[in-house]
């Protein structure tokens, strides 16, 4: 009489890796992604109108906040514009706007504390991300660049947030 075990493997199949390209169906077919880069490079020299129009759309915000006053939907308005452009300053070739804007969100970030947030910090993150874009300061590289995250990071550090 044999002591030996004997089983049977089940191999589960791997969804993701077929979304993902890692099979014969779902493969990411680089002829797309060329194209997909093509048409972004395409695009780029709209970009500049684009990001002035992102951040008029944050100023606009910042003076619905100063003509209405420090409540949840300026507040809400002015979060989301910039959150915007967190997302898009990159994509646009700024990078330091969108570090600019993150620290903004993080500053304002949480609903029930964003209306107790100093406008003096979010007017100078915003003065930055305007300066920055005015300027063509683009990366945090750039030594004003380094200064105004340092100091913002800084001050934004020293609340909390």
């Amino acid at each position: 009489m044999s002591d030996q075990k004997s089983g049977h493997l089940i191999q589960p199949s791997n969804a993701l890796r077929l979304k993902v390209g890692g099979g014969r169906l779902g493969a990411i077919d680089a002829s797309a992604i060329a194209k997909a880069e093509a048409a972004l490079q395409s695009l780029s020299g709209n970009f500049s109108q684009w990001l002035n129009d992102e951040v008029g759309k944050l100023e606009a915000a910042r003076q619905d906040v100063r003509a209405n006053g420090v409540d949840p939907d300026t507040m809400e308005r002015l979060y989301l514009r910039a959150h915007d452009l967190k997302g898009l300053g990159a994509t646009y070739g700024f990078p330091l706007v969108t570090r600019i804007a993150g620290l903004l969100c993080r500053l304002i970030d949480d609903k029930a504390k964003r209306v107790d947030a100093p406008m003096p910090l979010i007017d100078a993150h915003i003065d930055a991300i305007k300066a920055a874009v005015r300027d063509g300061i683009k990366g945090e590289d750039h030594p004003v660049g380094q200064a105004l995250v340092k100091e913002l990071e800084s001050r934004v550090a020293q609340l909390g947030a």
